[in-house]
């Protein structure tokens, strides 16, 4: 497996002088796009009033999970990161803590794989795992990440949203908690129509 991992690292991670529009690229990429996965999810409660909320929360709640699942396997499995082992060129900052699997990527897909469970959302999943495509190709790129990691991120980020997908009842009714509060507190936006009800 580490010699797999190794080839298709070394195959995707930047030679040691990259083009600087390439590498501020991946540094947005790697960085900020996962950015996207919230913004999403709030734009939509605020502006999509025909879908219903609940994937929403769906959404977010598989993203959490999938962090806390990563948390245990880096606990039980550590696997060092490239530039631990002196393997290829990093270009962004990074802890040296466990490498698998990404966390970046595991928020993005974990909401994502979410979305693609509810008809009406399925079009903003199919679009947040795309998103996902360039994050993991950029934190490879960077030297903070193994290709593997960004497989482990996809497989927890699906599990965290098939974890979630049968807590019918938990889920409905947090997001009615989540809808008595935002009634209340976004009244007046609501009342000009800056946000939806």
């Amino acid at each position: 497996m580490l010699a797999f991992n190794t080839h298709v690292f070394l195959w995707l991670n930047a030679a040691a002088h990259p083009a600087p529009w390439l590498l501020a690229s991946a540094r947005f990429a790697a960085q900020d796009l996962i950015f996207a996965a919230p913004l999403l999810l709030v734009a939509g409660w605020l502006w999509r009033r025909q879908a219903p909320r609940a994937a929403l929360v769906h959404a977010a709640l598989a993203a959490l999970l999938g962090l806390g699942l990563n948390q245990l396997i880096g606990l039980v499995w550590t696997e060092p990161r490239p530039f631990v082992l002196g393997i290829g060129h990093r270009f962004l900052a990074h802890a040296a803590d466990s490498s698998f699997p990404s966390d970046h990527l595991t928020v993005i897909w974990g909401a994502a794989f979410a979305l693609l469970f509810h008809r009406d959302w399925r079009r903003a999943g199919f679009g947040l795992a795309l998103l996902g495509l360039p994050v993991a190709w950029a934190r490879i790129y960077l030297g903070v990440h193994w290709p593997l990691d960004m497989v482990g991120a996809a497989a927890v980020g699906l599990a965290s949203a098939l974890l979630i997908r049968p807590w019918h009842g938990p889920v409905s009714n947090l997001t009615a908690a989540m809808n008595l509060a935002y009634h209340k507190l976004g009244k007046p936006l609501i009342s000009r129509r800056w946000i939806q009800a």
